[in-house]
C-alpha cells in the first residue's frame, strides 16, 4: 500500500497483543468508616473473579443471551464462543492507604498497626494483625490464580504440586493441594484491611509506593525541622519484584470513601500531619480568600517578598499568625489546601499520570530513572517483554454520587439497567472514558467532568454542588436529578446525600457528604470510637443524616437525632477523579454510594455497576482488538492504513520469518522511525518493526463475513488482517459480538497475521 513518507503523523498506539497474564492490585481506604463499603466490596467478589478467570459464553450471532459454563476449562456449547479467553495466570493482591504520619507525629503503629501498612501486601485476619496470618502463594502475601497447575516450574503441568497456585474459584476441589479458594481468600483479605488505619488517607502514594516508586523509603527522619527519607524499604522491593510482571495486562482498583491526601515526603511538608502539643498551621495570605491562583497567595509563615505587606500574617507575639483550632481542624486538613492555607502540601497529581504512562520517573533526587512499571524487573526468567503503557489501568470506586457518572435512560434518567450508551443502546452501568468526556444536557456542561471535578488548575468547583468540600452546608441543585440540597433547619431530603448537617466547631471537623447509602444494618455508636459515624457531639446538635431520627421523628424533618448509624457516607473524592480523567482511556470511574443493597441478584447491586464497567474495560485488550473509534475504509472496504508490528528480537530481527509481514524500514522508514521513538521504546529493547499484511479481495470478504477461527480461499489458508464494522454495512455482527456495546468494530487478525504475544501494535493512517 502506498504510504506517503511526508509529512507523517504519530502512528497510534493499539494494545499489543493479548496478555496471557494479570497483575491485579486492591488499594483499599483502611481509615475510620470503610469497613462497611469493605463489605460491599467482598459482596462483589465473585462477581469480579467469575468475570476475569471463567468469562460468559456468547452466541456467535448475538441471537441468545450469554452462557456461563462451570470452569474455565470447560468448552462453550457449539455457536457460542468466550468474551476473550479465560485469563489463567494471576496475581492479586491487596495494599492500604496508610504510610504512617510522613515525619509527623500522627498515626504511630503503637496506637495501631493498621497505621503505618508502608504498601506492604496485607493478608491479614483483621486490621489488629500486626503480620499476615492468610494463606498466600507461598506466602509471599498475594494470591496466584493457577487453574492449570503450572505454576511449579519443576513439576508437571495439569499435576497439583506444592509451588502451583490456586485452582478453586469457589469452594474446595481435588484441583490443588490447598482447602482455599480464590473467592474465599479474597473475601477474607479485603474484610482484613479493616478500618484502623491513619486518618491522613495517602491512597494515591500507597499505589505509587508498592509499584514505581524507585527508592521507597525505610523511615523518615526530622534534621532541623525538614523532613528527609532515609534507607530502602526492602519489603517493598522485594514483594513488588514478586508481584509485578513485565509482560502482564496491570489493573489498579482503589476503594475510597475520602478524597486523596498524599502528603509529600520531603521538606516541612509533614506538618499538614502534625497534630502534638496542639500544633496549628500558619494562617494564608489575604490574596488566598479570593485567588488561590494568584502568586502572592502564600503560607504567612514562608517569605513574602514581592508581596505588599499584609498585616494579618503577624500574630500578636510578633511571629507568623497561626490559625485557631476551629480555623485548623486537625481531621480536615487534607481539602482546599492553597485557599485555606496557602500551600499545598500534596504530591501533584502529575506524578501519578506519569507513573502509568511513562518508561522514565523521577527518583528521589530528581534524576529521572526506568520506571518499575515499564521494567523488566526479574531478569533471570524467560519474560523479557515490557508492557505497553496501554496495558495499565486504573479504576477507582470513590466519592462521587452514582446519579452523576450513570448512563442515562430513554427519558433522561440516571439509570444503572437501562441507561443509554453512546450508540443509544440500553446497556445500563457506568460512563466509559468517552461518554465521560462528552457534552451533556443538550450542551449544557462540556462534560461529565465539568460537573464532578471541574477545573482544579484554576481552582473552579464542580458544577454539582454535592461534589464542592465544605464544611458549611452549601446549596443549589443536582444538574442531573434535580435534587435540590436541604439545609439542616429545613424540612426536607434528597436521594443523594439526604441532607446537609451541622458540623461542630471543634478541633477535629468534617465535610458535608458527596452521597450516602442505606446500611444493609444499623450500628449502635454508643462507646464506639472513630469508626462510627453518630457518636454524642459535643457542641452541636446531632442532625447527621447518617443517624437515625429519635422516636417520633421521620427522616426529613430537622432535629436531632439518636446515636444509631443507619446510613453510610462518601466525601468527593476529587484527587482521585482528576487522576482518572488524566489517564483518559486507561482510566474508570465507579461510585463508592451503591444504588442498592436490598436485592444481591440485581445488576444494580453493590458494586456490580462499577465492577462491570472495570471488566468491560480491560475485555477489550484481554479480548480481540475492539476499536474505540470507526475508521474509513473505501468502497472495497480497505483502509489506507499500516498495521505496524514492534518487538524486542533479541537482535534477530526478520520479518520474513512469519507470514504476512514485511519489513517496515524497508517500505516506510519514517513510519519505523516514529514507533521506535515513543517513550517506552528504549526501555522495552524494540529493534523490530515489521508490517503485517492487510487482505484485499475474496481474502478480506471471507476475513470480513466468515466468522470461523481457521479461514481459506481455495484450499488456502489466510494470514494478515482486515477491518470489520457492522455498524457501517462492513462485515459480519457475529465477529464482532464480543466487543464492546459501544465499540462495535474491530481489527480483524486471522490465521498468523495474529501479533506475536508481547508485541506492540501500532496503527498508521495518514488519511484519517
Amino acid at each position: 500500500m502506498p504510504v506517503p513518507e511526508s509529512p507523517v503523523p504519530p502512528p497510534e498506539r493499539l494494545t499489543q497483543s493479548s496478555p496471557d497474564k494479570l497483575d491485579l492490585l486492591l488499594a483499599i481506604d483502611n481509615s475510620g468508616s470503610m469497613a462497611d463499603k469493605q463489605d460491599v466490596l467482598a459482596k462483589a467478589i465473585p462477581d469480579l473473579v467469575q468475570s476475569l478467570v471463567n468469562p460468559r459464553c456468547i452466541h456467535k450471532n448475538g441471537m441468545e443471551p450469554p452462557e456461563t459454563v462451570s470452569s474455565p476449562n470447560e468448552e462453550c456449547r457449539p455457536d457460542f464462543k468466550r468474551e476473550f479467553e479465560p485469563v489463567k495466570d494471576i496475581h492479586i493482591g491487596i495494599i492500604s492507604s496508610s504510610l504512617g504520619g510522613h515525619g509527623s507525629g500522627a498515626c504511630p503503629a503503637m496506637t495501631s498497626p493498621s497505621n503505618v501498612d508502608m504498601a506492604h501486601l496485607l493478608a491479614r485476619e483483621s486490621e489488629n494483625s500486626e503480620v499476615n496470618d492468610l494463606p498466600t502463594y507461598l506466602n509471599k502475601g498475594f494470591l496466584a490464580w493457577d487453574p492449570d497447575q503450572k505454576r511449579d516450574v519443576n513439576g508437571e503441568p495439569g499435576t497439583p504440586d506444592p509451588e502451583d497456585g490456586e485452582a478453586d474459584i469457589e469452594g474446595d476441589s481435588p484441583n490443588d493441594l490447598n482447602d482455599t479458594s480464590l473467592v474465599e481468600q479474597l473475601r477474607a483479605m479485603v474484610k482484613g484491611t479493616g478500618q484502623s488505619g491513619c486518618g491522613f488517607e495517602a491512597q494515591l502514594e500507597s499505589v505509587y509506593r508498592f509499584l514505581v516508586d524507585p527508592e521507597p523509603y525505610e523511615r523518615i527522619e526530622i534534621q532541623g525541622d525538614v523532613a528527609v527519607p532515609m534507607g530502602l524499604d526492602g519489603t517493598v522491593i522485594e514483594q513488588r519484584k514478586n508481584f509485578l510482571r513485565s509482560s502482564s495486562l496491570l489493573a489498579i482498583i482503589m476503594l475510597s470513601d475520602e478524597n486523596d491526601c498524599s502528603i509529600r515526603e520531603e521538606g516541612r511538608n509533614y506538618l499538614v500531619a502534625e497534630t502534638r502539643n496542639g500544633f496549628r498551621l500558619w494562617r494564608p495570605r489575604v490574596e488566598c480568600a479570593t485567588d488561590p491562583g494568584d502568586k502572592c497567595c502564600r503560607s504567612c509563615s514562608q517569605n513574602q517578598d514581592g508581596c505588599p505587606p499584609d498585616p494579618a500574617c503577624t500574630g500578636t507575639d510578633g511571629f507568623p499568625a497561626r490559625l485557631s483550632a476551629v480555623e485548623d481542624p486537625v481531621n480536615s486538613r487534607c481539602w482546599d489546601q492553597k485557599h485555606r492555607f496557602g500551600f499545598d502540601f500534596l504530591y501533584p497529581i502529575e506524578r501519578y499520570r506519569r507513573a502509568f504512562t511513562e518508561a522514565q520517573i523521577p527518583n528521589r533526587q530528581g534524576d529521572l530513572v526506568p520506571n518499575p512499571i515499564f521494567s523488566d524487573l526479574v531478569t533471570e526468567d524467560d519474560d523479557s517483554i515490557i508492557r505497553d503503557p496501554g496495558l495499565v489501568f486504573f479504576a477507582g470506586i470513590v466519592g462521587v454520587p452514582w446519579q452523576d457518572i450513570a448512563r442515562q435512560n430513554a427519558q433522561g434518567e440516571p439509570d444503572l439497567l437501562r441507561g443509554l450508551n453512546e450508540d443509544g443502546e440500553p446497556v445500563g452501568g457506568f460512563k466509559n472514558a468517552t461518554e465521560l468526556g462528552s457534552p451533556l444536557l443538550d450542551n449544557a456542561f462540556a462534560s461529565t467532568w465539568e460537573l464532578i471535578l471541574g477545573d482544579p488548575a484554576k481552582f473552579q468547583p464542580p458544577k454539582d454542588p454535592f461534589m464542592i468540600e465544605s464544611t458549611a452546608p452549601r446549596s443549589g441543585t443536582n444538574p442531573i436529578t434535580g435534587d435540590t440540597i436541604i439545609q439542616p433547619d429545613q424540612t426536607g431530603w434528597n436521594t443523594i446525600n439526604g441532607r446537609e448537617y451541622t458540623i461542630p466547631q471543634t478541633s477535629t471537623g468534617d465535610l458535608q457528604y458527596a452521597c450516602i447509602f442505606d446500611l444493609p444494618e444499623s450500628k449502635s455508636c454508643e462507646g464506639n470510637a472513630q469508626s462510627c459515624d453518630c457518636r454524642e457531639q459535643q457542641g452541636a446538635p446531632n442532625d447527621n443524616p447518617l443517624c437515625q431520627p429519635e422516636a417520633g421523628s421521620n427522616q426529613e424533618a430537622p432535629g436531632s437525632r439518636t446515636t444509631t448509624q443507619i446510613k453510610a457516607k462518601a466525601y468527593p473524592g476529587l484527587r482521585e477523579l482528576q487522576l482518572i480523567r488524566e489517564l483518559g482511556p486507561q482510566g474508570i470511574v465507579g461510585s463508592v454510594c451503591p444504588a442498592q443493597l436490598d436485592d444481591d441478584n440485581a445488576a444494580d447491586y453493590g458494586y456490580r455497576p462499577a465492577i462491570g464497567t472495570i471488566i468491560d474495560r480491560l475485555k477489550t485488550v484481554l479480548g480481540s482488538r475492539c476499536m474505540t473509534r470507526p475508521l474509513t475504509p473505501d468502497a472495497g472496504g480497505q483502509l489506507s492504513c499500516l498495521l505496524l508490528e514492534v518487538r524486542n528480537s533479541k537482535g534477530a530481527c526478520d520479518c520474513g520469518d512469519l507470514p504476512a509481514r514485511t519489513d517496515a524500514a524497508e517500505a516506510y522508514p519514517s513510519a519505523e522511525a516514529a514507533v521506535l521513538s515513543v517513550d517506552i521504546a528504549k526501555a522495552a529493547g524494540w529493534d523490530c518493526v515489521c508490517e503485517i499484511e492487510q487482505l484485499a479481495g475474496a481474502a478480506a470478504e471471507v476475513c470480513r463475513t466468515d466468522p470461523d477461527d481457521i479461514l481459506s480461499v481455495n484450499g488456502n489458508d489466510l494470514h494478515g488482517w482486515c477491518y470489520v464494522d457492522p455498524s457501517n454495512g462492513l462485515g459480519d455482527p457475529a465477529i464482532v459480538a464480543d466487543c464492546p456495546s459501544n465499540e462495535p468494530r474491530k481489527i480483524r487478525f486471522v490465521g498468523e497475521g495474529e501479533a506475536q504475544r508481547g508485541a506492540t501494535l501500532f496503527i498508521y493512517c495518514p488519511d484519517e
